[in-house]
């Protein structure tokens, strides 16, 4: 089993790009926390968010198998050369590796009960979905709104997660900047989730948020979603002017992706750079999160 396991990883979660995101998910977002909700002396990476960062990737590879047993039946018809659509990986295979990476981030967090039980919620609500989607097949992966309504619960809790971390080693407590937080990081997502797949032409049975807002109306949210995430941050968390650009940088890739759309070559959103453009909006909440500056 265990190779099969590697056969799937190596196939649907490849380690260096997916611990790579997953380490800037849980250095970033903790920072956008410190940047949000300044902590006196500033906020500091220890081994608690070293704790989450692991805990992000064993998480981040259990919800990769639970969407891939999801899509099972999608995949065999428009990704048959994934892992599990192939048969390199049994379904029993990536449920096996949801037990056990379950009893590893519970094991990992056991210290701290609050982001214990998040995460446990987090746990529970996955395998929710899962079930019902086996016995029930609700909700169809062709409604992507219902679908996305569904899933999006998952990393949201895993935001809060780690929000719990940076609060359990701050000793502060919670606040409408935290809350603030999730909305930018809400916003930063749906650049990734839309913008990934924009197309001019769909293929048959493909699945894209152009067949429900059209060509105009998808590439339109992609780019406001992301200035609006930018605006928050820097009039929310009021960062010294030197420190405006961090929040604004980020927007150059949804800027250049626009523009290398705009060219009639490029039937296709590029598939590159949403992900480097999470991947840059986390370096750049993390280097806030390092400023240790105040609200005025």
């Amino acid at each position: 089993m265990i190779r099969r396991w590697a056969r799937y990883v190596a196939g649907s979660y490849p380690p260096v790009r997916s611990v790579s995101f997953a380490w800037a998910w849980a250095y970033g977002v903790t920072g956008l926390f410190a940047a949000v909700q300044p902590h006196d002396p500033p906020w500091r990476p220890g081994l608690s968010t070293l704790n989450a960062a692991v805990t992000l990737t064993v998480m981040l590879l259990m919800m990769r198998a639970a969407d891939d047993i999801r899509d099972l039946d999608y995949d065999r018809r428009h990704n048959p050369e994934r892992p599990l659509a192939s048969g390199a990986v049994s379904v029993r295979d990536l449920l096996v590796l949801c037990a056990v990476g379950s009893a590893l981030v519970l094991a990992l967090n056991a210290g701290s009960p609050v982001a214990l039980a998040v995460l446990a919620g987090q746990l529970a609500y996955c395998a929710l979905v899962l079930s019902v989607y086996h016995w029930l097949h609700w909700p169809s992966g062709d409604r992507l709104l219902l679908s996305l309504a569904v899933s999006y619960p998952a990393p949201l809790l895993l935001h809060l997660y780690l929000y719990t971390r940076y609060l359990d080693t701050t000793s502060l407590h919670p606040s409408r900047y935290g809350a603030l937080a999730v909305v930018i990081l809400v916003l930063t997502a749906v650049h990734l989730e839309l913008a990934k797949k924009i197309t001019r032409r769909l293929r048959p049975g493909e699945r894209s948020y152009v067949a429900i807002f059209g060509l105009p109306g998808t590439v339109a949210i992609a780019l406001v979603a992301p200035v609006l995430a930018a605006v928050l941050l820097a009039v929310g968390a009021r960062p010294t002017p030197a420190l405006v650009p961090l929040a604004l940088l980020p927007l150059a890739l949804p800027a250049l992706a626009a523009l290398k759309f705009r060219q009639k070559a490029n039937p296709r959103w590029s598939p590159i750079l949403p992900g480097l453009y999470v991947l840059l909006t986390y370096t750049c909440y993390f280097a806030l999160g390092l400023s240790g500056f105040s609200h005025e």
